[in-house]
């Protein structure tokens, strides 16, 4: 069964600019992971969804951005909720840093 893991990523950019960085951002990470990772995403409004395939498991997740706040939620299989802090902490990361002011 999969375990849900919520992060809320505040920032003071506006809802257009941090969807920006968001799309820019997913890009950069897709980059980073190279072959190994196989995402699918989708905009519906301001709500981002994705899959993807980490080491044979399947992962999923819903990604809204709002005026003053991004929150993700990012559904683990079993395999990764043995490590969801680690892995809490590392999106928390990334995502301030995507969102950092510049």
């Amino acid at each position: 069964m999969a375990k849900p893991i919520t992060v809320s990523i505040p920032h003071d950019l506006g809802k257009a600019e941090a969807r920006k960085r968001v799309e820019e951002g997913m890009g950069r990470i897709l980059q980073q992971f190279g072959e190994g990772v196989k995402m699918t995403h989708a905009w519906e409004g301001d709500r981002l969804s994705f899959a993807a395939k980490v080491v044979g498991q399947a992962v999923s997740g819903r990604l809204d951005v709002l005026e003053e706040v991004v929150k993700m939620e990012v559904d683990l299989p079993p395999f990764f909720a043995m490590i969801a802090d680690k892995v809490k902490g590392r999106l928390k990361k990334e995502g301030q840093l995507m969102l950092e002011k510049k």
